[in-house]
């Protein structure tokens, strides 16, 4: 045998894992690079994608929609009435979670939100004539999205519900979302009870009353510096808002008490935000909302401005191509489930929630939550890889939004199709779990990734464009 023959084997793997795993166990070193052929090998999208990268049209676009989404500034400016305020937003529509569906198809948590909403408004005393009414069209359903609204879960909004005003120092880039319920059994899950309507009821007369006049009194509360304040604090501001909560009651309480309504409304106004942890998350839904559609509508921006789930289908909208929705089917989460519940009784993915991801929080973001593992899986070293692995599939980091795990590095954010496609890294989202059954409630919580296929279509229609 010769001396090379001799020799120990030192190799850089790519492609099977498993040719490193072999090398290594017959005394060789073996370094494995995780390569995967772009596109997932698929010919037509490659040789779209070969199109679109390194194009500075297309790097132009992302420039002006990144900075536009920097730039913009949310401001909580006050609490209306949805029908008053959410723009289009009809008499007799109800706005629902995630992108476009027809009422026969949707799933059982949207389904009983819906019925409870339309218990909510009077317009019928009982689910049979809840059903009636929307299969005759006289009530009708339509995406959050689509009316400048977010909502988490079933994301269930209707005209009489007082839901969050926010909108750019400047103004612009209008965002709205409902209030958040807390736990338990509760509208979002497509719980309809009785106790259900009473607490909405109480949250439409007293809460809302004692939190309008609040904000009215502070002139406006600046949403990014709490969202960037609670990430130094152990929060995402998607899974867990516990620091975020905490730091906007403090800001509402000195203009609550000084409003003049009656002490007991007040109290209870206090009470209620102070034993519901994740309070602040539809205030960040429509924080990141905000942000995200100021860089909406660039003309050849690959950018991803919203991702959203219905409980059937997943999807995203992209900046340059206009309020097209990319969907495939949501996924099931395999995740932490409460005890006696399993992957079994789960509801596919649902919410609008991962409009956090979107903005670089959320599961972006997770590096600076590490108690978050508790709750969807995981350690805090996997919290800071994740974080970490978001980095190449995005245009930027956002220097408003620092995190100290990462040596106070800013989150990635800005996703970009064209990096997503190429690198087969797909966004990551850590998520609550409903059961398929509506009412049931929460059963657990994950982490899921945006599906490949929602990009590939996205990426398909930027080539339709010429390049140049």
């Amino acid at each position: 045998m010769t001396d090379n023959a001799q020799q120990s084997l030192s190799v850089i793997n790519v492609g099977l894992a498993s040719f490193a795993d072999t090398i290594n166990e017959t005394g060789g070193t073996a370094v494995h690079v995780d390569w995967r052929p772009p596109a997932g090998g698929d010919v037509n999208v490659a040789r779209a994608l070969a199109g679109l990268v390194n194009n500075e049209r297309i790097d132009s676009a992302n420039r002006t929609a990144f900075e536009n989404y920097l730039t913009a500034q949310p401001i909580l400016k006050g609490i209306g009435r949805a029908g008053d305020v959410i723009p289009g937003m009809g008499e007799r529509m109800i706005l629902h979670s995630g992108p476009p569906i027809n009422w026969d198809n949707v799933c059982g948590p949207v389904y009983g939100a819906i019925i409870g909403a339309i218990l909510f408004e009077g317009w019928a005393d009982n689910e049979n004539t809840g059903k009636e009414l929307l299969r005759s069209g006289e009530v009708t359903i339509a995406p959050c999205h689509h009316h400048a609204t977010v909502g988490p879960m079933a994301g269930i909004t209707s005209p009489s519900m007082p839901v969050w005003m926010v909108s750019d120092a400047d103004g612009g880039n209008q965002a709205f979302t409902n209030l958040n319920e807390g736990l338990g059994k509760v509208l979002r899950f497509g719980a309809n009870s009785p106790e259900v309507i009473e607490r909405l009821r109480w949250m439409q007369d007293t809460l809302a009353n004692v939190l309008g006049a609040a904000i009215s009194s502070s002139g406006g509360i600046d949403i990014k510096t709490i969202m960037a304040q609670a990430l130094y604090m152990g929060d995402e501001v998607h899974n867990r808002n516990a620091a975020s909560t905490g730091l906007l009651l403090k800001q509402l309480v000195p203009h609550a008490l000084r409003t003049g309504l009656p002490a007991d409304d007040v109290a209870q106004a206090i009470e209620f935000i102070s034993g519901n942890d994740h309070f602040f998350l539809n205030v960040s839904m429509a924080a990141c909302k905000s942000m995200l559609d100021a860089a909406h509508n660039v003309p050849n921006s690959s950018m991803v401005t919203a991702m959203a789930r219905n409980g059937v289908e997943f999807g995203i909208r992209v900046s340059g191509c206009g309020d097209q929705w990319f969907t495939t089917l949501a996924p099931v989460v395999d995740g932490l489930y409460f005890p006696s519940y399993s992957i079994d009784d789960a509801a596919p993915d649902l919410g609008d929630s991962a409009i956090t991801e979107t903005a670089g929080l959320g599961g972006f973001a997770m590096a600076a939550a590490p108690a978050i593992v508790q709750f969807v899986g995981g350690t805090p070293a996997d919290a800071i890889r994740r974080s970490r692995e978001m980095q190449p599939i995005t245009i930027g980091r956002n220097t408003a939004f620092t995190i100290p795990a990462l040596d106070f590095g800013a989150t990635a954010a800005g996703i970009d199709v064209r990096k997503v496609v190429d690198t087969g890294i797909q966004p990551i989202i850590n998520t609550g779990i409903a059961h398929k059954d509506a009412g049931v409630g929460q059963i657990g919580a994950g982490i899921t990734r945006a599906p490949m296929a929602c990009f590939t279509q996205a990426l398909m229609k930027l080539s339709e464009t010429p390049t140049g």
